[in-house]
């Protein structure tokens, strides 16, 4: 699904009515119809709804919205914060459509006496929309001000009033606040960036074509749409052999752990069939977690690690191989980082990078290249500010940026973890991703991760960078399914192996609806 700028937006809604033939009353009746189906769905307790108004589309949205809420039964009081006069185009045909009075309200004073409207069971905050620019000021100012007073849940119409929609980081200035935002068509990067509510924003559609989203942002956000297809229904002449095989080399004393959460993490994503090789001292410890992995011993150093030794049976290994991945529990012990870098350089198999196999290249970024094959790293913003010579602040400041950049210079798959983990390509698209939670902020996530890219890609390898995208999602979504039953607190990475079978069965689920829900 795009992202699209707040221009974007409007161009998309113009070119729906003058080149698809949808009016534009239509697109705005099925706007306000969704934010009062979501209240009707989310609060069926609530009898008495307020709805803010202002004097623009945002303002009709909300006088759609009242209109079928009433119709619901439900008793609505509205505040249009202008004359009647001063509306235009839909939303003057909207606010003739009313079924309930308005109270008009022009200034300070008279909104003070529209206090009974801010005191409802639920607040449409239907104020100002994705074209308003900050700063807000006057009357709409005050408005925000008493809805962020109430102690009632606020749904904001598209957008909470005050915000911009093109800004990716915090919101300054009057802003409203919202415990859930419906928004329509495709998201503008506050919805993504913004942290708008903690709660829902539900992006719903309303009658724009595929054909009319464009973007100029080359961000794209990660849904179960996109998902569903590389999970679908098996041929009933299958076997192993035909979901890929994957070999994954890591481990080493003190971090069996690792290597053995990614082995069984590509079997639980659907791959036929998992080794796992790894130091000869750990290689007991690793094959004693689940005995659907496969084991294979590597020649090792005094400490414990992946000699340099270990190259040739690797390089054996390999053969036949349908993904590779390198680095969980590999440490970072100098002959293993120069065994790490000539793997990475030579080898032409489809190659999942993480942990500190992605160390190893430290200092030595340049050596990293994915062009004429399919290379993926998985850094937390650690790792990349290793790789980029930089620190974590720099990172995070500009993580699109940096993830995209470092893609299309090194010709690799950048996924960079985090709060939106991002999937940059080479060609310089973004993906953005809005499953996941703090509970996930715990060791061997990671090399679940590691895990699931690579068991996706042994069975997609034709869709590497989809493969990916896959995996990112249903490692958060499995994180979400994990703490509901054990919370944020006490989730630990194991948790989400056990958690991937419901993730996959919401995946099917969600990728039926022709709505799309994202947290946080």
């Amino acid at each position: 699904m795009k992202i699209v700028t707040a221009n974007e937006m409007r161009e998309i809604d113009r070119t729906t009515t003058q080149r698809f033939g949808v009016p534009s009353l239509t697109l705005m009746e099925n706007a306000g119809a969704a934010v009062a189906d979501f209240v009707v769905s989310e609060y069926p307790s609530a009898a008495r709804i307020g709805v803010i108004c202002g004097k623009g589309n945002n303002g009709g949205d909300g006088f759609v919205a009242a209109r079928k809420l009433k119709a619901a039964g439900r008793e609505v009081r509205i505040v249009l914060l202008a004359e009647p006069s001063e509306l235009r185009g839909d939303a003057a045909e909207m606010f003739a459509r009313l079924t309930v009075a308005p109270a008009i309200v022009r200034s300070s004073d008279e909104l003070k006496q529209a206090h009974e409207v801010f005191e409802s069971e639920v607040l449409l905050d239907a104020i100002l929309g994705t074209g308003f620019k900050p700063p807000v000021s006057g009357l709409y100012a005050e408005a925000i001000r008493l809805l962020n007073a109430s102690s009632a849940p606020v749904v904001a119409v598209d957008i909470p009033s005050g915000a911009d929609a093109d800004v990716m980081g915090e919101q300054t200035g009057a802003v409203a606040r919202a415990d859930a935002v419906i928004t329509f068509t495709a998201p503008r990067p506050a919805h993504i960036f913004g942290r708008l509510t903690d709660g829902p924003t539900l992006i719903a559609p309303i009658g724009s074509p595929d054909e009319a989203v464009v973007s100029s942002l080359q961000l794209n956000l990660i849904t179960a749409r996109e998902i569903a297809p590389l999970i679908g229904p098996r041929p009933l002449d299958a076997n192993k052999g035909s979901f890929g095989h994957v070999l994954v080399i890591g481990g080493s004393v003190g971090k069996a752990g690792s290597v053995a959460m990614a082995g069984i993490a590509i079997l639980r994503t659907g791959a036929g069939l998992s080794t796992v090789a790894t130091p000869k001292s750990v290689l007991a410890t690793v094959a004693g977690f689940h005995p659907e992995v496969m084991t294979e011993p590597l020649d090792e150093t005094d400490a414990g690690t992946i000699s340099a030794r270990a190259g040739e049976r690797v390089d054996a290994l390999i053969k036949g191989k349908t993904v590779s991945a390198v680095g969980p529990g590999i440490s970072r012990n100098p002959e293993t980082s120069e065994f790490v870098r000539s793997l990475v350089v030579k080898t032409k198999t489809p190659l999942v990078l993480d942990a500190d196999g992605l160390n190893a290249f430290e200092g030595r970024a340049d050596e990293l290249n994915g062009k004429g094959r399919s290379l993926v790293i998985t850094p937390h913003p650690g790792e990349m500010a290793r790789l980029t010579g930089t620190t974590i602040a720099a990172i995070q400041r500009d993580r699109i940026n940096v993830a995209r950049t470092f893609a299309r210079e090194h010709q690799l798959i950048v996924v960079l973890k985090g709060h939106r983990t991002l999937i940059a390509q080479p060609g310089g698209t973004v993906w953005v991703n809005t499953t996941g939670n703090p509970g996930m902020a715990t060791g061997g996530t990671g090399d679940i991760l590691t895990g699931m890219a690579s068991g996706l890609i042994a069975q997609n390898p034709e869709c590497v960078a989809e493969a990916v995208i896959a995996a990112v999602y249903l490692q958060g979504l499995a994180g979400d399914v994990a703490r509901e039953s054990v919370g944020e607190h006490s989730l630990v990475a194991t948790d989400l192996v056990k958690s991937l079978p419901e993730a996959f069965r919401r995946v099917r689920e969600s990728a039926a609806s022709s709505k799309v829900e994202i947290r946080g």
